[in-house]
């Protein structure tokens, strides 16, 4: 592992939860700014052997407590964390234990719930009559891409079908649909202290918890994008535009504020100057965007959904 660039904080690297993104072209301008970690739940990493047979599996909680010893392996006091699915829940109740060590949030296919009883019993269900692998590419994919057997579908049954920590996605899988409840609640005492970033694909199988999900944050800290046309994993069908939208979420962060806005950014701050109804909104947004470009963190991204 490298060390920060000259020009990045060393404070505040980026744990990242899917490695694709980061290999993605335009990202690179980004992560060279950052020492960037990945961090694999127990058993998950390619190749890894199956557990042995009555191997507890560790529940999201206690995947979330294991996040300090990391931290402290590698040397680190603050982050910016990016989780996908069950990945995003694990960083985002870190992020409510250890607010001081987290400095951003993007969180993509977040599901802050718990499963009801209706959710259990159809998840029950469908265990008796779906395998495994139908079950997870049901989570991670939309109706229309599964019925269109996209390429994207094709590879991801490919990698199940030959993967030989099967036994260990499943007991991931079942920890998953164990989790607590976040609690969170907009303008009460359980919620998150750092900016973030929801990221969900137009028809997933997540957006109505992501839509919950961003309905109790704080609006000032809290920037959604629906990304169209982008199915289940937006990361891996639209890097390109999710790249722009991370960039400007970090550059409101103050973080690169050399770099040039990106045409994502550019195409927010004249949405902001356009729907302000007053002068002081208008004014907000064009600080919003000369603060970017001078070095000083801008003011607190509004909430809002920017289907792209």
């Amino acid at each position: 592992m490298g060390r920060p660039s000259p020009n990045a904080r060393p404070s505040s690297p980026t744990m990242m939860s899917d490695k694709t993104l980061f290999h993605f072209e335009d990202m690179q301008e980004i992560i060279k700014n950052f020492v960037v970690i990945h961090v694999d739940a127990p058993g998950m990493e390619e190749g890894a052997p199956a557990f042995p047979l009555g191997y507890q599996y560790p529940s999201l909680d206690q995947l979330a407590d294991m996040i300090p010893c990391i931290l402290q392996y590698v040397n680190f006091t603050s982050i910016i964390g990016i989780g996908v699915g069950a990945g995003a829940y694990v960083l985002a109740r870190y992020s409510l234990s250890h607010p001081n060590t987290v400095e951003g949030l993007v969180l993509i296919n977040i599901d802050p719930n718990a499963k009801g009883w209706m959710d259990w019993a159809a998840h029950k269900l469908t265990g008796l009559t779906s395998s495994i692998s139908e079950m997870i590419m049901g989570h991670l994919f939309s109706t229309e891409e599964l019925s269109k057997n996209t390429e994207m579908v094709q590879q991801q049954r490919d990698i199940l079908s030959h993967a030989t920590n099967l036994p260990n996605i499943q007991l991931y899988w079942s920890s998953y649909n164990s989790r607590r409840d976040l609690s969170l609640e907009r303008g009460g005492d359980i919620s998150f202290k750092c900016p973030v970033m929801l990221v969900v694909g137009d028809q997933a199988p997540h957006e109505d918890a992501v839509v919950e999900c961003n309905s109790k944050l704080d609006p000032t800290q809290t920037s959604f994008l629906k990304m169209a046309d982008s199915g289940g994993q937006p990361q891996l069908t639209q890097p390109g535009k999710l790249t722009e939208a991370f960039k400007y979420f970090v550059q409101g962060m103050g973080y690169m504020a050399s770099s040039c806005m990106t045409r994502l950014s550019r195409s927010r701050t004249a949405s902001l100057s356009s729907a302000a109804s007053g002068d002081g909104n208008r004014s907000r947004s064009r600080t919003l965007s000369q603060s970017s470009e001078a070095g000083a963190p801008p003011p607190p991204a509004p909430t809002m959904e920017v289907s792209c």
